[in-house]
This record gives structure tokens, C-alpha cells and sequence, in this order.
């Protein structure tokens, strides 16, 4: 929703913030890499219950997310395997982090937050997973209460600030209300098309009668 909402006026701010980035030639997919790899070192953190250093890193991997694209497109270097692998290591951050929170909490014998964590990661997969699988039909393709820049601050906040419980929770209930906001769409749009597969065909060049019938 942020990269969304905000469109080409997040591209002009990190253009001005982060100028050394559009200096030289930088691989965009070599930031996607980076900042996953950064996540991980969140995850590991998270599971060391360092949350302070986790929060920072979550942030810091969240700047290589975020400027990846920009790069690509200030470049004209954008592709299709820059896209696809820039979300198939959001999927993988997203998971990480949350087995992370897990084996924290797992080690301190707090099973209802690791069963929390643990429907909290179901429907952040959920969320993903159902644009995914709409935008295979549909063309146009964004509703959600709770995407992942949202989502990623949150956890971010939550390890800084020191309310992972709530945030888990919060998270856990923006997904849910994403997930059905898309189904709720999905379904719209596909009955829709679905209508208009079934609705016979006229042929262009057939004249349209009107009236009855010529005496």
C-alpha cells in the first residue's frame, strides 16, 4: 500500500535522500539480495530475543527493498526476474522473521505467543498468496487493509519499542481483514469476467433490428 499509494513521489524523495544510490551502475537484484540477507540477520537476532538489534536490521533490509526498484527504473534495467525475485525474497523475509519471533518464544516456553506467531505467518502467506493468484485473472489488482510495508513497520516498531505480543496480534487481524477484503474483490472481478464469457457473441457486422417485423 505505501509504494502503491505513493507512487513516482517515492521515487523523486529517494532520489533526493539517497543521491550516491543513481551515482554509478548498481545491480538492483545485488540490493534485493542484500537486504534479504540482512532480514535474516533480523531473524537470527529475533531468535536470540536481541529485539533492539532486530527491529534495526528489519529497517535497514527494508531500505534495500525499498530503493531496488528504484534503481531498476532510474536505470531502464528493470525485468521480469528482477521482479519475480525481488517477491519471492519478500515471501522469504516474511516467513524468516516470524520463525525467528517462534524459536524466541519457544525457548522461554511461552506456547500460546508461538501458536500466535505461528497463525500470524498463515495469514501473511494468505495475503501474498491470494494477489498471486488473482492478478493470474484479473488485471488490475489492489485492495488490502495490511500489505508488507505495513506490516514490516509494524515489526520493526514492535522489536524497537518492545511489543511483539501486540504486534503479532495487530498484524494477525490486518491480515485476516486483507485476506477476506481480496477474496471479497476477487470474487467481483472473476464473476464478472465469468459473465461476460458466457454471454453469447454477436457478430460485429450483424445488423441490430429494431421493431417488429417488415409487413
Amino acid at each position: 500500500m505505501i509504494k502503491s499509494t505513493f507512487g513516482e513521489r517515492l521515487d523523486a524523495f529517494i532520489h533526493r535522500a539517497f543521491p550516491f544510490l543513481f551515482v554509478g551502475r548498481l545491480d538492483p537484484n545485488m540490493l534485493t539480495v542484500c537486504g534479504a540477507l540482512v532480514s535474516l540477520g533480523a531473524a537470527v537476532a529475533f531468535a536470540q530475543g536481541r529485539f533492539g538489534w532486530a527491529g534495526f536490521l528489519i529497517l535497514f533490509g527494508g531500505f534495500f527493498d525499498l530503493v531496488d526498484g528504484v534503481v531498476a527504473r532510474h536505470h531502464g534495467i528493470s525485468t521480469r526476474f528482477g521482479a519475480f525475485l525481488d517477491s519471492t525474497l519478500d515471501r522469504f523475509v516474511d516467513c524468516v522473521l516470524l520463525v525467528g519471533i517462534s524459536v524466541y518464544y519457544a525457548g522461554q516456553g511461552e506456547a500460546g505467543v508461538v501458536a500466535l506467531t505461528g497463525a500470524t505467518l498463515v495469514s501473511i502467506v494468505l495475503v501474498s498468496y491470494s494477489k498471486a493468484r488473482a492478478e493470474l485473472v484479473v488485471e488490475k489488482f489492489e485492495v488490502g487493509l495490511l500489505e508488507r510495508g505495513e506490516r514490516i513497520g509494524i515489526l520493526a516498531a514492535a522489536a524497537v519499542f518492545d511489543f511483539i505480543e501486540l504486534a503479532l496480534w495487530i498484524i494477525l487481524v490486518g491480515s485476516v481483514i486483507t485476506v477476506w477484503q481480496r477474496f471479497a474483490l476477487a470474487y467481483r472481478e472473476m464473476e464478472r469476467l465469468d459473465l461476460a464469457d458466457r454471454a453469447p457473441d454477436v457478430p460485429e457486422d450483424r445488423p441490430i433490428e429494431l421493431g417488429g417485423p417488415t409487413p
